[in-house]
């Protein structure tokens, strides 16, 4: 990891050109520069020195009129599956990190590395090289919060010894303690999750769990390292009050456990004969995929852990109380391995959406998610990250796209029977909703008397299609026209100029089967289409709101990239349109 590889080095330079510049910026090497035709090698002392070589020239340094790109030399044999990505934003969390490399496969470690810049920098294993490969093609140069990020291969020894100065290789212990101030993501082990674990106890056992003079409270927190709030103001006189646990995934379930064997003892001593049921409460957003497709996922957490799991009725919620409550019949020891998994598909299904957030709100300038009330602000439990601050990479302005961006259409299909819902009482909820988004929002005839699906036609810029689309997806959510055990799926329609469908398809499908990878979307582009009478055909999108979103943004890039390259040159060599894909 000392070797460096110089790239865009002029024909004109020579070995002592590199020696200076070295010099001038302080970055001592411990061997002569190899000079070839156009590149360059130099060891230098350690890691770290190869590291500030990498910050402080790549990009940045001219010599002879090209600037310099400075990388780990890597060999050909060793360019397999380990990644560096430098440059990442500081304050950007693990979580929307771990969601976003997780696009491109399987990660198997990711590790920090400690740097004198304020960017943070992390080492990353694929369980294989074709995933890398994606990934490094995909990520290097991706824009967050304004800082583009730096992908490069570093070498895949086969785990030896001498790798330890590394630090934080798996097997291996980091080099030397983390500084206090150091910046970026910070120390990953003990991670506490964004999403704390949430409970509802009876109240006749809060003063059992709270013990004389708080003793067991404070016994538990100690105990599970956790931070534990029993919100015993909160709905005064009720039978249930909730305890929020926030910790590691594994101290949130030590806590949980505890905390039942506390209630039970105390039943036992109190002669209290009802079953006491293990209540966590969750987020609604997450319940439609801890349920599963037609309830598979809980069938299976039910059938693992034997116990009885049922979920509160979405008619119990309100603007005020987004969480439904998930019953847990059985031992203490199922209700705890339960609550591990039930948990843990909760905490995925955030995490993936913290990083399609991401990427969405790097997609969309300005874009302010919680406006949207896709994760109602003040819900209770819920993470600072998630409902107080605008989301990673979010920035006011349109800058990306070169002053106001430009309008879409998107036909987005509803069920049938929705349509009163969506247009409400004299219009009254359509109007509102195309106040709130800025669009343009109408509801197509029907194409017969049995329909059973409406085209809802809307109008206007990215942000409002996310602010649309998304009220309109949780709309039908809220009127039950999705049963309890399923997600919101919808189809939207994007018209493409006819000869801009191949760029989507991709050779042999390659770019439509990896859009539909990084996004989770179905993307169609149906072949035997005749275009209308504008020349344009239909690109069909299905999939929740998020994977619909992702993949709408994915193909309006595709299609400004070849309206950039429709546009004729001012010199002489313009480029000739794209060949129609039969």
């Amino acid at each position: 990891m000392n070797k460096l590889y110089i790239g865009n080095v002029s024909e004109e330079a020579s070995a002592e050109d590199l020696e200076t510049i070295f010099e001038q910026w302080k970055i001592p090497h411990s061997g002569p520069f190899l000079v070839k035709t156009g590149y360059a090698f130099v060891d230098c002392p350690d890691e770290k020195v190869a590291m500030k070589a990498i910050d402080v020239l790549s990009g940045k340094v001219e010599l002879h009129g090209k600037v310099l790109e400075v990388e780990h030399s890597v060999p050909k044999r060793q360019r397999s599956c380990k990644l560096q990505i430098r440059n990442i934003p500081p304050h950007m969390q693990w979580e929307v990190l771990d969601g976003m490399l997780a696009q491109y496969g399987g990660v198997e470690n990711c590790e920090q590395v400690n740097t004198d810049t304020e960017t943070a920098v992390v080492n990353v294993r694929y369980a294989a090289k074709d995933q890398a490969r994606l990934a490094m093609e995909k990520l290097n140069g991706f824009m967050m919060e304004n800082y583009a990020l730096k992908v490069s291969y570093i070498p895949d020894e086969t785990a030896a010894p001498e790798a330890s100065p590394m630090g934080g290789r798996r097997g291996f212990p980091p080099r030397g303690p983390p500084r206090s101030g150091s910046p970026g993501l910070g120390a990953r082990p003990k991670l506490q999750s964004d999403v704390p674990l949430r409970m509802l106890v009876p109240t006749q056992f809060v003063g059992a769990i709270i013990g004389k003079e708080g003793a067991t409270i404070r016994n538990i927190t100690k105990q599970t390292h956790s931070k534990i709030d029993i919100h015993r103001k909160e709905n005064a006189g009720a039978a249930e009050k909730p305890i929020t646990v926030h910790s590691t995934p594994e101290g949130c379930s030590n806590a949980c456990r505890t905390i039942m064997e506390i209630m039970q003892k105390e039943a036992l001593d109190t002669k209290f004969t009802e079953e006491i049921p293990l209540k966590i409460l969750a987020h609604n957003n997450f319940v439609g995929r801890l349920i599963g497709k037609e309830g598979r996922n809980l069938k299976k957490i039910e059938q693992d852990t034997e116990t009885k799991i049922t979920i509160s009725p979405l008619q119990d919620l309100t603007l005020y109380n987004p969480e439904r409550t998930i019953t847990v019949k059985g031992s203490i020891e199922a209700c705890a391995r339960a609550e591990e998994e039930v948990m843990k598909k909760i905490r995925e299904s955030y995490e993936n959406d913290v990083a399609a957030m991401n990427l969405q709100s790097n997609l969309i300038p300005g874009l302010n998610l919680n406006a949207l009330g896709l994760f109602p602000g003040g819900a209770p439990g819920m993470g600072p990250s998630m409902v107080n601050a605008p989301p990673p990479g979010a920035h006011a302005g349109y800058s990306s796209f070169g002053g106001q961006p430009e309008s879409e259409t998107v036909h987005l299909f509803i069920p049938a029977l929705a349509v009163g819902a969506i247009i409400g009482k004299q219009g009254q909820h359509i109007k509102q909703l195309s106040r709130f988004a800025g669009a343009s929002i109408k509801i197509a005839p029907a194409e017969g008397m049995d329909a059973k699906q409406r085209m809802v036609i809307i109008a206007g810029p990215p942000e409002a299609q996310f602010k649309a689309q998304g009220r309109i997806f949780g709309k039908l959510k809220e009127e039950n026209f999705f049963g309890p055990k399923e997600e919101v799926k919808l189809e939207a329609h994007i018209k493409v100029p006819s000869f801009a469908a191949g760029r989507v398809i991709g050779k042999g499908g390659k770019t439509v089967n990896e859009l539909q990878n990084l996004t989770s979307a179905e993307v169609v582009v149906p072949r035997e289409q005749t275009p209308d009478e504008n020349d344009q055909v239909v690109v069909k999108i299905s999939g929740h709101f998020y994977a619909s979103q992702l993949a709408q943004r994915k193909i309006q890039e595709i299609l400004s990239q070849v309206r950039r390259q429709q546009q004729p040159k001012p010199t002489s060599g313009a480029q000739p349109p794209l060949p129609r894909r039969k």
